[in-house]
């Protein structure tokens, strides 16, 4: 016989009010900043801000208590408990009353007056083909921003506008910088489109330029997208604006969010697209560009030295 757990009225509000960041934190997870919001590093489509969640994937969210109810699949009473402190004898604070704010305006950042570092960063320390960093430059889907030099990666409408912008820092060492632009829709985020029938999927700008290098044939006849995270959005936008694509070819993260995303996208495709995986030897494509970059190196090097 099952165990009733009471709850007071009291109780239930404040497990629902914890604040997520404060709670997945202290439990390990890491976050990344998302705008005003925090992603999940082990989940790149879910969001946390405050006591809310929500998942880009799925389009579900809710408070604090669904999401230990789902994320850590826990029936209701024991994801009270958990977020009650009754787990560690812990506390957790209140989420502050969320203030609605209007959305802001989708604005791209200034444009510096030259890309030398995000040249130098793409193509020296990322080891991307200038040729390919060159093309979607003078397409205007990539360039330096003035303030930071941050790496801008620009996605479009069906009207050509600008939609969509992801930053990414330019430096070599240290802690590295990502974020899509407040205002914007990830619905449009980087992409190509080609001619033929295969488009090809990506979490990051970064990997499916590094795909494109590694597998440069013909490429621009492809389409392909860069969800800048693991939401099927920008998926769904492109299968709609290309009627003609009947392939899709997942090129997600060889790691857990990446498997996880990879599920999710091909449970929904697989009903009307032929759907398949292709996984990186390491843990993303640029990985594996620089493998074969370093690999190559080590043969010249070998060359030199015997000739």
């Amino acid at each position: 016989m099952s165990t009733y757990i009471h709850f007071t009225e009291e109780q239930r509000q404040r497990a629902a009010a914890v604040d997520l960041e404060e709670f997945l934190r202290f439990r390990g997870e890491k976050l990344i900043p998302s705008g005003r919001e925090k992603r999940l590093a082990k989940d790149h489509s879910v969001t946390v801000r405050g006591n809310e969640w929500y998942d880009h994937a799925e389009e579900r969210g809710g408070h604090a208590v669904s999401f230990v109810q789902r994320f850590y699949n826990l029936s209701y009473p024991e994801a009270v408990t958990m977020l009650l402190g009754g787990e560690v004898g812990t506390i957790y604070p209140s989420a502050a009353e969320r203030v609605v704010e209007p959305p802001k305006p989708f604005v791209l950042p200034p444009v510096h007056s030259d890309m030398r570092r995000v040249y130098a960063y793409l193509v020296k320390h990322r080891n991307i083909d200038r040729s390919v960093v060159a093309h979607f430059a003078r397409e205007r889907l990539l360039y330096e921003d003035a303030k930071y030099h941050n790496a801008v990666f620009v996605g479009t409408d069906e009207e050509g506008v600008p939609r969509h912008a992801h930053k990414r820092s330019t430096n070599s060492y240290g802690k590295a910088f990502r974020l899509n632009v407040e205002g914007c829709n990830p619905r449009y985020s980087f992409h190509h489109m080609g001619t033929d029938e295969s488009l090809y999927v990506f979490e990051a700008p970064i990997d499916m330029l590094s795909y494109i290098t590694l597998h440069p044939e013909d490429w621009q006849g492809h389409s392909y997208v860069a969800c800048c995270g693991t939401s099927i959005q920008p998926v769904a936008k492109m299968l709609e604006r290309m009627p003609q694509i009947h392939t899709v070819l997942l090129c997600l993260d060889n790691d857990e969010a990446g498997h996880l995303a990879n599920q999710r996208m091909m449970a929904q495709l697989e009903a009307d697209y032929t759907v398949e995986r292709l996984v990186p030897e390491n843990k993303d494509w640029n990985d594996d560009l620089t493998t074969v970059r370093e690999q190559k190196c080590e043969v010249n090097t070998l060359c030199q030295s015997f000739g």
